[in-house]
């Protein structure tokens, strides 16, 4: 059976030197003041207990405004630290004041509702190295990073104290110089500034893991491989996740040796940032099998072996569409993986969906299935538009409705009559789309177009 772990008790005053219980006039939380009330004062240390944790943890914010400052004194000789009556925080509670008379003793007094350090730069310090004149001040850094921290030095020594803040402390003050009044408005400054530098630190810290993932997920989207096709190229992508840049839907396009254009569009199921992941690998995997000759079954069978391995739940699936187009530019081969079929646009007849009754199912659904390739006739003028169902399950208005395929079919009608084209025609779509759903789309949107003019 294990042995129970005691439970930590908070340090009473007498015990540490520090201040006991406030008399009802106010004034300093200092040792030598006469206590008024063993109970009161045992619960006010209960609660202090109960919140506060040992190790310099994170000052808690709701202290300052609910119950007295607590100011640590770090000083070999507290019977001759500047202990000034009346130190008072903003709201004109006292402030309560510990006491340690070496590094050691502070570690054990350094508890959450702890507010500000007041240290004597003149203690040693463990290990201090020969003429580093603030050890004493970096180990206290280090064992209280998220503590305001007051140094203290002696008269007319400003350049140390200067020093001293350029490491890290909020302030200093001269030790000969203190009063009541300056010593409770430099508590109660060093402890707003701190918490100040923490808040603008966290802030920059975060914009900094902004700008990365940024760069990170910009850097993921895929450069087309056109060189030497005549064809055109534009694409448009919204990810479905707030602030994101990358969702499940990926695509990419790049054209092989003999001048055969590949096209590939597809959607992970889901659309955080697992799902973006693997939408990723499902990508790089395609490029590469693409310029390593495969296509069609073959490469979908791959890529489902791909999909098998690296996902993370065996219900993820992937829905792909891939399109081969010869050098010709005239006919291409068409494989559907559960996806929808891609729409074409020719001057000589309104756009219309191609082909999809050997659509195949889904990757990852079904172990050995097979995709056939459906050979399509493209001619001499088109514009092809592939997209990932985002585009299409936007709903209509208020209700249940959603646009569907017809009503993409319509919408891209209607674009191209208006003279859209290329990326004007891409980002008119996705913004009617959003229009009609009445708000963002709550999944990926990626849409694809390539387009052929003699």
């Amino acid at each position: 059976m294990p042995v129970p772990v005691p439970r930590q008790r908070a340090i009473p005053a007498v015990e540490c030197g520090q201040a006991q219980a406030a008399p009802a006039g106010g004034g300093p939380l200092t040792e030598g003041t006469p206590r008024t009330d063993d109970r009161t004062d045992d619960r006010r240390e209960a609660t202090v207990e109960n919140n506060a944790t040992p190790g310099g943890g994170v000052p808690h914010d709701v202290t300052a405004a609910h119950t007295n400052l607590t100011l640590l004194l770090i000083e070999d000789d507290p019977t001759a630290a500047p202990i000034v009556p009346d130190l008072l925080d903003s709201a004109g509670k006292p402030i309560r004041m510990r006491t340690a008379r070496n590094l050691t003793e502070a570690e054990r007094l350094l508890t959450d509702d702890v507010h500000c350090i007041l240290l004597d730069l003149a203690l040693p310090a463990p290990g201090r190295a020969a003429g580093d004149e603030l050890a004493v001040l970096r180990h206290v850094l280090e064992l209280a990073p998220r503590h305001a921290v007051l140094a203290l030095t002696a008269s007319g020594d400003a350049e140390r104290g200067a020093e001293a803040v350029r490491v890290g402390a909020q302030d200093y003050l001269f030790r000969d110089e203190l009063d009541g009044r300056l010593l409770s408005r430099a508590i109660r400054y060093a402890v707003e500034r701190k918490r100040s530098d923490t808040a603008e630190r966290r802030l920059a810290e975060g914009r900094l893991r902004a700008q990365e993932n940024a760069r990170l997920e910009r850097g993921l989207l895929p450069t087309p491989l056109l060189e030497g096709s005549p064809l055109r190229f534009a694409a448009r992508y919204r990810p479905g996740r707030s602030r994101a840049l990358l969702g499940g839907d990926f695509y990419d396009t790049v054209r092989t040796p003999d001048g055969t254009v590949h096209a590939m569009i597809g959607d992970v199921c889901g659309h955080g940032p697992d799902e973006a992941a693997l939408g990723v690998e499902l990508r790089i995997a395609w490029r590469a099998l693409t310029l390593a000759g495969l296509c069609g079954d073959q490469l979908l069978s791959t890529l489902q072996q791909v999909l098998e391995h690296e996902r993370d739940d065996d219900e993820i699936f992937a829905t792909l569409c891939t399109v081969d187009i010869a050098p010709d530019g005239r006919r291409a081969g068409l494989c559907l993986a559960g996806h929808p079929a891609p729409l074409i646009a020719r001057p000589d007849r309104p756009a219309r969906l191609l082909p999809y009754d050997n659509n195949g199912p889904a990757l990852g659904l079904l172990p050995g299935a097979r995709w056939p390739r459906m050979q399509v006739e493209l001619g001499a003028e088109w514009s092809l538009m592939l997209y990932t169902d985002g585009l299409i399950e936007g709903r209509i208005g208020e209700g249940r409705e959603r646009l569907g395929q017809d009503g993409m079919v319509e919408m891209i009608r209607r674009q191209l009559a208006d003279g859209l084209t290329g990326e004007d025609l891409l980002r008119a779509a996705v913004n009617e789309v959003r229009d009609l759903n009445g708000g963002e789309l709550t999944d990926d949107v990626a849409v694809v177009l390539l387009d052929r003019v003699p």
